[in-house]
């Protein structure tokens, strides 16, 4: 089908284009029915760089003439101490007490059907925090089924649901924290120049939290960006607006470009555990606490335009490095301890790139979509790729500079058509399908189905090695199972 996308053109006339991507300023598909039932279409959504430089991606100064009160010195905000602000225990709840931490005390079977079980519905989105409460998504209502539960507890219409945005995933954060994300159409100029544009506002990221009743309460609408100052290299940050403006460019706030939250995943372990990372229409923005830096993002360039495609594919490597897989391309970045550097790309050795923006030839051309919904590392240091249409991939890397790497495709799985990856401690990658259930491919490389878990289409995969034995969360369209012990 031609897909229709408007632009503008070098003299910024409005131009009509039939491609399935345009250069310049475009429009999304409308968003999906605000019930958050139907995931949006991503078949043929187009990046909306609006030209922005390479090197620092919308790093445009404030004019001294932008009717803005000067930015203070510290933007109003203290540093992110080493947890980014939240307390150890999750923080409080406005006045409550704190959220008490439980053990994990979910059954040690090798695979339950958490629907069955603890009647936790068929939710659109799964995310496990650190004092291992499950957080379901489905449509405006957001659940919690904390440990000792018999059934979810849920709140509805919290934060941007009440608003009418559609909710498209949920990660698990803190100890009692969670954060959702929504969907908000892109702009035709992602330029605003005032911060009392309402169309800040929309879609973006909220962070919820459950009191010590087991509520579910809006904790914040995430605008809190960090950013380290390049000119004066004194730990300063970035000058934030007096108005909650959402999630923006960290670069120049006056770019409201991340506006639909399409991928989340939590570091589970290491260095950066408990930090988020979130794929956008744009690009990944990393979150810590209730603090943000936005963006990096792997793109490919033509006729001067930039291309970042939609970012439905963010893994965390063996070793902490951030996998990232969009549309069109993918990257590997090794973060910098620091937060408030993640968006720097000069000078690169603060946030090393193992692999810069790069394409399997073995699947398609640079300018045709792969579609990649999952990226991940398995113990034995191999990477792997799912694609929506072209199945499941092996990555080798020739060299990080190198636009393209080397693919080989993996035999064997009934469909072509893929939808997560998950990797796990005893050496397995887990195979979300659209339409053949769970598949397994083991240490030793070897496929099986995973008979255990109902539902034909995989919706998400979710490991947390933090329990005892590990848990590997699967969603599909029947419902929730757990698998412990890979």
């Amino acid at each position: 089908m031609t897909l229709i996308r408007r632009w503008l053109g070098a003299c910024g006339a409005a131009v009509v284009v039939a491609a399935a991507w345009a250069c310049g300023d475009t429009n999304a598909p409308s968003p999906p029915p605000r019930d958050g039932t139907t995931e949006p279409d991503d078949s043929a959504r187009v990046p909306e760089d609006a030209g922005l430089p390479p090197a620092d991606d919308g790093g445009t100064p404030l004019p001294e003439d932008a009717g803005l009160p000067p930015p203070p010195e510290d933007a109003g905000l203290p540093p992110p101490p080493e947890d980014a602000g939240t307390p150890s225990d999750g923080g409080s709840d406005g006045g409550t007490g704190p959220v008490k931490v439980a053990p994990d005390t979910w059954p040690k079977e090798a695979a339950v059907n958490y629907t069955q079980r603890f009647g936790v519905g068929r939710p659109q989105g799964v995310a496990v925090d650190e004092a291992f409460n499950i957080w379901l998504l489905e449509g405006n209502r957001i659940g919690v089924l904390r440990p000792g539960d018999t059934q979810p507890h849920w709140a509805s219409n919290i934060g941007q649901a009440g608003r009418g945005f559609s909710t498209t995933v949920i990660c698990g954060g803190s100890a009692g924290r969670a954060y959702v994300g929504y969907h908000a159409r892109e702009l035709d100029m992602p330029f605003l120049p005032s911060y009392t544009d309402s169309a800040f506002t929309e879609g973006d990221l909220d962070a919820v939290k459950l009191t010590p009743e087991g509520g579910i309460v809006l904790e914040e609408h995430l605008y809190r960006s960090f950013r380290r100052n390049k000119e004066k290299n004194d730990g300063g940050l970035s000058w934030l607006p007096p108005v909650n403006i959402g999630i923006h460019n960290s670069n120049d706030w006056r770019y409201d470009e991340d506006r639909a939250v399409l991928s989340c995943v939590t570091v589970m372990r290491g260095r950066d555990k408990g930090e988020v990372y979130i794929g956008t229409n744009h690009g990944v923005t990393r979150i810590k606490g209730l603090h943000y830096n936005s963006h990096r993002h792997p793109v490919w360039w033509e006729n001067g335009s930039q291309r970042a495609g939609y970012t439905y594919a963010v893994g965390i490597a063996q070793d902490g490095d951030v996998l990232i897989g969009n549309d069109w391309t993918f990257g590997i970045v090794t973060p910098n301890a620091d937060l408030g550097v993640w968006d720097w790309m000069s000078p690169k050795s603060l946030n090393p790139m193992k692999v810069e923006s790069s394409y399997l030839p073995e699947v398609n051309s640079l300018a045709e979509f792969d579609y990649w919904r999952g990226f991940q590392q398995t113990k034995d240091g191999r990477y792997y790729l799912a694609s929506k249409s072209h199945g499941l991939w092996e990555m080798s890397i020739l060299s990080k500079g190198d636009r393209e790497q080397k693919g080989t495709q993996i035999q064997g799985l009934p469909t072509s058509q893929l939808t997560a990856l998950a990797a796990t401690d005893d050496g397995s990658l887990f195979i979300g399908t659209d339409g053949a259930g769970l598949w397994r491919m083991d240490a030793s490389k070897q496929l099986t189905k995973v008979a255990d878990v109902p539902g034909g289409k995989v919706r998400q995969l979710v490991y947390d090695p933090n329990a005892t034995p590990a848990m590997l969360y699967v969603l599909t369209d029947a419902g929730l199972t757990v698998l412990r012990g890979h």
